[in-house]
């Protein structure tokens, strides 16, 4: 495996990928597979056997499970996994996952959220959260750069507040447009090519990963805190100020060029 760069070189040569059958864990299996990396995939359900099969002696342990049984799923894994092995998940938020891994594995401990979907183009940017083991966070910089993402460090706090903003905010806002709108036919003979253009944009969020959406919503510590932000901007358009909301707006485009990118 030819990584090269900037990061340690990491004595990463086993993996078992946790959610393996799952889009991302699929992802993620077959890049560790092609760096040459030896890969064991477990998934539902896990039964004992298989883990004490799989686990132990494994270099690395990649939970590619949803959030909200992230905790549950560890605990079925710790028995089986020794000090040494490093544990990371991909959850797509940061605080409570990070507290439950640091809590129930005595060894080294690394967050991280790919900033893509399960069909990443080239600004694949993963975010990646120290927990425990600075050689361990060193090893799994350097393992992402060589399987073709680019990683960079955060805290599990500004990490989620962020994503509350940029992924909760737009859910959230995107179902009560959309649920204020429902059940109006009087509306049906004047939409118009940018409200399409938009029903489009929510068509897989709220049709395919709804249930994924409002799980992050919920357990991001933060999201409340983004609500209060947006109904603050809210109040300034009830009052009468769209104008200063506009203007406003614009600073994405005054100030700021946006780089493309994708997933969830």
């Amino acid at each position: 495996m030819n990584l090269g760069g900037r990061y340690q070189v990491g004595r990463i040569t086993r993996c078992c990928v946790i959610g393996s059958q799952g889009r991302m864990g699929t992802l993620f299996a077959s890049r560790l597979q092609a760096a040459g990396i030896t890969v064991a995939g477990l998934d539902q359900p896990l039964e004992k056997q298989h883990l004490a099969e799989a686990l132990p002696g494994q270099d690395l342990v990649l939970l590619a499970v949803p959030a909200p049984v992230l905790e549950d799923v560890l605990i079925q894994c710790v028995e089986h996994l020794s000090p040494e092995t490093m544990l990371m998940d991909i959850c797509s938020v940061k605080v409570l996952p990070m507290a439950a891994m640091l809590k129930h594995h005595a060894g080294p401990v690394v967050g991280t959220h790919p900033l893509f979907g399960p069909e990443p183009d080239q600004n694949a940017r993963m975010a990646v959260t120290p927990g425990r083991g600075d050689q361990a966070l060193a090893a799994i910089m350097y393992l992402l750069a060589g399987l073709g993402f680019t990683p960079f460090l955060t805290t599990p706090e500004t990490h989620d507040r962020a994503m509350a903003a940029v992924q909760g905010l737009n859910f959230v806002t995107t179902c009560a447009y959309l649920s204020a709108l429902a059940e109006d036919e009087s509306l049906e003979s004047f939409l118009t090519p940018s409200f399409f253009r938009r029903l489009e944009a929510a068509r897989k969020m709220l049709t395919e990963d709804a249930a994924m959406f409002v799980d992050l919503f919920e357990i991001n510590p933060y999201s409340q805190d983004a609500v209060r932000l947006f109904r603050s901007h809210l109040n300034l358009a009830a009052g009468g100020d769209v104008d200063v909301l506009a203007q406003r707006a614009g600073w994405w485009w005054r100030k700021k060029q946006i780089r493309g990118t994708t997933g969830p």
